[in-house]
């Protein structure tokens, strides 16, 4: 069925394919193009020399391609390009052509069809090369017709099923080709389309309806056009739809980035370590193999996880000494006011409000704002929890450099089970090893000079982690890390690390 509120995945796949009609192909786009052309072409002329085609009737033969010219400006937008509603049309051409013709003339009026949009400037020309490929459908029946060695007009049932299946097999063969050249499309994403072939069907039942009395009343072919019409109207309808949604979704993420350069407007640093998450974040779902929609929300909430700081009082923020206990409550409610922030945009930016609510939660429980522990919290805020961490604890600061990169790994795995997901820091860490690990190796920086009182933070597991609180541990990942929100003031006498 065509979905009316299509998931993350294909609402990134419009989008995409809409933007890529507008453009200029690519080389391996033209190339991929030039060689399924040229089978088409080499395919079609190997059926003319093996049945040469032979005389036909003019009039249901123009009249067909006439309405088929039609049906292929009604489309159907799908993830990965379009469907059409030509098989009204096609199956009375298979009848009103030689075999070997049919997939030139199909060839043709989709080129024609095509023209006026390049014409007006809304498609290059290039675009036209692609309608050989997007012929390959109408090879299939005529390649059944050739090995049974008949016509249409006597074929039995067995037969046209047979050669529907045909044009289904060749056009899946060619489309899956193509979409995993030129897209990387997996065979499974490119089913979930599959719902075009049961329309294909229903329409062929009225096709071969027309193709029976096309050559007694050639104008009998004119009959599908208040069909036409009809699915002219839900095309355009579905048409506004997505676009809607991809307008929407332009919106949306504008609004993020608009946020996220108010952060880094706010503070500097901040805003830059939350791109810098982002990155990392983004990576490590790509690595778990997360879906587009957990994916997306990694995305905004890594970007805004600290949204919140921006209603937090500036004397705290840029507090130069400890904070006290009342103070460092104010702080912990930027997760709280991050989230209420982001409820009021609406849509998926609630879930995103959530994730922002919970990342600073931790896997034993001791987080705030909820206490939530384990899988309770959302693996979206686990995953920015660790590369917050991860993140924060390998910049400089204007009070501190960065840790160095075995410091901040074995803090990474102390404090995984107690801070972090184990699972999720087995998988950052991994990534940070391919990234950063054989840089580190090589220049083996020597151990971070202390001083007595130096390394006084709490530990990533500890009682009171933040500014201000009871210290008795070194190297902090969570001091480190709730300072990252914290402007450059805070308590920096006792992060000297």
């Amino acid at each position: 069925m065509v979905s009316s509120q299509p998931n993350v995945e294909e609402q990134q796949l419009f989008a995409d394919t809409r933007r890529r009609a507008e453009e200029r192909l690519p080389a391996r786009e033209l190339l991929c193009e030039a060689v399924i052309g040229s089978g088409f072409l080499a395919t079609v002329a190997l059926l003319w020399v093996l049945d040469p085609p032979g005389s036909f009737a003019v009039a249901p033969a123009v009249i067909c391609l006439a309405v088929f010219m039609l049906a292929s400006r009604v489309r159907f937008e799908t993830p990965f390009g379009f469907t059409v509603a030509t098989q009204l049309a096609f199956v009375p051409l298979l009848f009103a052509l030689p075999g070997p013709l049919v997939p030139l003339a199909v060839a043709a009026a989709l080129t024609l069809a095509r023209l006026p949009q390049v014409v007006n400037g809304e498609a290059p020309a290039q675009r036209l090369v692609r309608s050989l490929g997007n012929s390959w459908f109408s090879v299939g029946p005529v390649i059944v017709l050739a090995a049974a060695g008949t016509t249409p007009i006597h074929a039995g049932p067995a037969l046209l099923v047979a050669m529907f299946a045909g044009q289904i097999a060749a056009d899946v063969i060619a489309s899956t080709i193509r979409n995993f050249i030129e897209r990387g499309a997996s065979l499974a994403a490119q089913l979930r389309d599959a719902w075009v072939y049961a329309i294909d069907f229903a329409l062929s039942v009225i096709g071969l309806v027309i193709a029976e009395d096309l050559h007694r009343s050639p104008i009998v072919s004119l009959a599908a056009l208040p069909l036409l019409a009809l699915l002219a109207f839900f095309a355009r309808d579905r048409a506004q739809r997505i676009e809607s949604l991809i307008e929407l979704n332009t919106a949306y993420r504008g609004t993020a980035l608009v946020l996220g350069d108010v952060i880094e407007a706010d503070d500097g640093y901040t805003g830059e370590h939350c791109k810098s998450v982002v990155l990392l974040a983004m990576d490590v779902t790509a690595r778990l193999g997360l879906d587009a929609e957990t994916r997306r929300n990694v995305e905004f909430a890594a970007l805004l996880h600290d949204v919140g700081k921006i209603a937090i009082p500036k004397e705290i923020i840029n507090k130069p000494g400890k904070l006290n206990a009342d103070e460092w409550k104010v702080i912990e409610t930027h997760t709280v006011e991050g989230q209420k922030m982001l409820n009021r945009i609406g849509g998926f930016m609630q879930c995103v409000g959530t994730i922002v609510r919970s990342h600073h939660e931790r896997w034993d429980g001791g987080g705030y704002p909820d206490g939530l522990a384990g899988e309770q919290i959302p693996i979206e805020a686990r995953i920015i929890t660790a590369c917050d961490s991860w993140n924060a604890m390998r910049t400089d600061r204007a009070y501190r450099t960065a840790l160095p990169y075995e410091t901040a790994l074995a803090e990474m795995q102390a404090n995984s089970n107690r801070q972090f997901d184990p699972k999720l820091v087995a998988v950052l860490l991994e990534l940070v090893d391919e990234t950063e690990g054989a840089a580190a190796r090589l220049s083996q920086p020597e151990p971070v000079a202390t001083q007595s009182g130096a390394h006084t933070e709490t530990s990533a597991a500890g009682e009171g982690a933040g500014w201000g609180a009871p210290r008795a541990n070194p190297t902090s990942v969570a001091v480190i890390v709730e300072s990252i929100g914290a402007a450059d003031g805070g308590n920096r006498d006792a992060r000297s690390v």
